[in-house]
């Protein structure tokens, strides 16, 4: 079978497969803990550890020596799809904290590893567990078995009352939208957790089913719809002695748990009001479960957690960060009150606190992403030049570098030396043309294709957003443009634009989207495709398609019906076509409460759009998708139906909303682009190899 980037991408999981990730540093300094597969399309993550002096590796644990990868709990493949996990093996792991021991979960069984004797042992549980993590003096390992928090040597420590309630688990809010994937949280002394009880009960129940297996029952899922109820999210101290303390806040006014630390200087917590303006930083008293107020920050749209925060410098300095305080449009770093960046550094996340110095990731230039270090000592260092998209890990003063460029294939450097990667080497090469559309100064990228002539003729475009505020695409980073170059390479001029909205341009482009998401992100597509074509005068503005997945399957569809002026084709996958059919945690963040603001849910709906269809439209969905949930595209296709609108449906059995089995991940796009090489009639399109066979069906 001919290769191709589609095949590719699938093959290699998006080119994860080979790369080291999951980085540990010891304290001091001298080794790093990763898990890296052994090439470049085996998806099966091993652990390994690396002499950060002389880069020597040495095996630590292989999955395929313990146990293999069947028989996954349901909680930890729920776990994997909210944080768009595709490896196998060895997933996730935690270390004690003087770096002696690893834990880790293999097909719901638990094991440890001596990091130094490289000694392996499993250890015995009650039933399948999910998120295994070892107290920071190595004593005990905490872990979730259906349902209950449960910790070796001691048992039980929190059994779930009704099958509706779980402890030691993350809601699905919490997984999907807050960047808080787990549920409990180890003292320093080892001697207790504060551990996250939810009770799922007021939550609208949902049905997953499999059309495809029709004697399989469908899953049945707790979903939490904007305007509707959430999870009760309360939070509990939980001693090894069997003690039980409820942690106490106005959890009628902060019904979100948004972030929990656990450090040497206390346990603090981050709550947030349903409309999103408020957000408190609570001290917790472990013994009484008391809190008291540290900080609020308010803002009229919205306040946003920046991950990696709360947490404290080993003086006792908290870090945070704070938005827009200054009328500078920008977001900063905050150590203990000062804040230490300056103006026009917008701070995306913390990645580490290594005794007082912080390490974070900041920008200038939203389309790039560099490493900076914090300390009252050394002031403010940038530790990354090369443009590109940079992240790391700080332990011990010693820095693990991740670097992607548009010029190289990731790297990570550690001391200067490089931790191999045995990812495949794409078999594209893109060439990446950016420039700044309009006057909000549009991030646009733009990809022609390798055998194209300047001044030859004119270019078919594809508009290839993401569009959301989630999400960034047009960044200095090669892997980012694989697809797009091979969308290019059959025949296609392709645009990637990041409009208002989208992260790394300051609370003010953020906000711009408060009540209205769809008209002004299709807006700021449609100034990048005109600034494309006045930049590249091969652009044929006459044939213009658009494709796009999750936000930007909705923003195509969007693209199509209300605007097929410009637009003339359109690929959407997994598009949130009903506003009201989304979570609460991101859509009232957006759009408020629909109670409150009807007229918003409505404006950014797709289903009453349905009649104005005129143009070619493929909606594609995976049939098992629990977060945008195949009904969105289901309404959709009906209300085009009702209208007598003719359209395309692809549905993608057993997919959830990574898009499926690598297979038919690599179909799917090669039928995306003979859609769309069909639709727009166009002469210009080279061959693609595997399609002109297939029957059409």
């Amino acid at each position: 079978m001919n290769d191709s980037i589609p095949h590719q991408l699938a093959r290699t999981r998006r080119f994860t497969a080979g790369t080291p990730s999951n980085l540990t540093i010891s304290p001091d300094g001298r080794r790093v803990l990763f898990t890296r597969s052994a090439g470049g399309s085996d998806p099966r993550r091993m652990l390994w550890l690396a002499d950060a002096g002389t880069g020597e590796e040495t095996l630590v644990a292989d999955p395929s020596h313990l146990t293999d990868d069947q028989g996954v709990p349901a909680e930890e493949l729920a776990r994997r799809e909210r944080a768009r996990e595709r490896s196998t093996g060895i997933t996730a792991y935690t270390t004690d904290k003087a770096f002696l021991t690893a834990v880790f979960a293999l097909s719901g069984r638990l094991w440890t590893v001596d990091l130094d004797t490289l000694e392996k042992a499993e250890v015995a549980t009650a039933g399948p567990i999910v998120d295994p993590r070892i107290d920071p003096t190595g004593a005990h390992i905490a872990y979730a078995a259906s349902g209950a928090l449960h910790v070796t040597g001691v048992g039980p420590l929190a059994t779930p009352e009704t099958e509706d309630v779980t402890y030691g688990l993350a809601e699905f809010v919490a997984a999907e939208e807050m960047g808080r994937d787990r549920g409990f949280w180890w003292s320093p002394d080892g001697r207790r957790l504060a551990a996250a009880r939810v009770d799922n009960s007021p939550v609208d129940l949902w049905y997953i089913s499999d059309p495809a297996d029709p004697a399989k029952p469908p899953h049945a899922v707790r979903y939490p719809l904007a305007g509707k109820a959430n999870a009760d999210v309360t939070l509990w101290i939980l001693g090894l002695d069997g003690t039980r303390t409820a942690v106490g806040w106005d959890r009628e006014g902060y019904e979100y748990l948004v972030a929990v630390h656990w450090g040497k200087h206390g346990l603090i917590i981050a709550v947030q009001n349903r409309a999103h303006t408020s957000m408190l930083l609570l001290e917790v008293d472990p013994e009484t479960g008391a809190t008291q107020r540290l900080r609020e920050d308010r803002d009229a749209a919205w306040v946003r957690l920046v991950q990696g925060t709360p947490d404290f410098t080993a003086s006792g300095e908290l870090v945070w960060a704070v938005e827009d305080v200054d009328g500078t449009d920008t977001r900063h770093l905050v150590i203990g009150g000062d804040t230490v960046t300056p103006p026009g550094l917008q701070v995306r996340q913390v990645l580490d606190v290594d005794g007082d110095t912080v390490l974070f990731q900041a920008s200038t230039d939203p389309t790039e992403a560099h490493l900076w270090t914090y300390s009252r000592a050394e002031g403010l260092r940038q530790l990354t030049h090369e443009r590109g998209r940079h992240s790391g890990r700080l332990g011990g003063g010693t820095a693990a570098i991740l670097s992607a460029t548009l010029t190289a294939q990731p790297r990570i450097t550690v001391n200067s030396i490089t931790i191999p990667s045995h990812a495949e080497t794409p078999l594209v090469t893109p060439t990446v043309n950016f420039l700044r559309a309009g006057k909000h100064g549009i991030h646009t990228a733009v990809l022609l294709p390798s055998w194209h002539e300047p001044g030859s003729g004119g270019l078919p475009v594809l508009m290839d957003p993401y569009g959301g505020p989630a999400g960034q695409r047009v960044i200095a980073d090669r892997m980012a443009y694989l697809l797009p170059q091979w969308f290019a390479d059959q025949g296609f001029a392709v645009v990637v634009a990041d409009g208002r909205g989208t992260p790394g341009r300051g609370s003010r482009s953020d906000r711009s989207i408060h009540l209205d998401k769809g008209s002004l992100s299709l807006e700021d597509q449609i100034t990048a495709l005109r600034a494309a074509a006045e930049a590249h005068p091969d652009l044929d503005l006459s044939r213009v398609g658009i494709r796009g997945w999750s936000y930007g399957g909705y923003l195509a569809a969007l693209a199509v019906l209300r605007r097929p002026d410009v637009f003339h084709a359109a690929v959407a996958g997994a598009p949130v076509s009903d506003q009201r059919l989304y979570d609460t945690y991101y859509q009232e963040r957006y759009l408020g409460h629909p109670d409150e603001h009807p007229d918003a849910y409505e404006a950014g709906s797709l289903i009453g759009d349905a009649p104005s269809l005129r143009r070619p439209l493929m909606l594609i969905h995976g049939l098992a998708d629990d977060n945008v949930v195949v009904a969105h595209t289901l309404r959709l296709s009906a209300a085009l139906l009702a209208a007598g609108r003719p359209h395309t449906v692809l549905p993608l059995s057993g997919a959830t909303h990574l898009g499926g089995e690598p297979g038919t991940f690599a179909s799917m796009l090669m039928l995306q682009a003979e859609f769309l090489r069909d639709a727009l009639r166009s002469a210009h399109f080279s061959s693609i190899s595997g399609i002109d066979s297939w029957t059409k069906t």
